[in-house]
């Protein structure tokens, strides 16, 4: 995968939405449950609801680029707009 480039979609009931990766790399592993269990990305997307497992490829490089949380507090106060 590649860092800010799609690598899937999830689907709701308002709409379909791309996956984007956060780093680049390559993808170890995939959690076969959360693609027959949709459900638990609701239930508990902070446990067992993860997505993929990546080996980086080119971690110091993007770091910079991804949101701190305060820029996360700010894009997500945007999305409601």
């Amino acid at each position: 995968i590649t860092q800010n480039t799609p690598y899937g979609t999830v689907e709701s009931v308002k709409a379909v939405s791309d996956l984007v990766a956060p780093i680049s790399g390559e993808i170890l592993e995939v959690n076969a449950e959360v693609q027959s269990k949709p459900e638990l990305l609701n239930e508990d997307p902070y446990g067992k609801a993860w997505l993929l497992v990546v080996k980086p490829s080119n971690l110091q490089a993007e770091l910079p680029n991804l949101m701190d949380f305060n820029k996360s507090i700010e894009w997500h106060k945007t999305l409601g707009k």
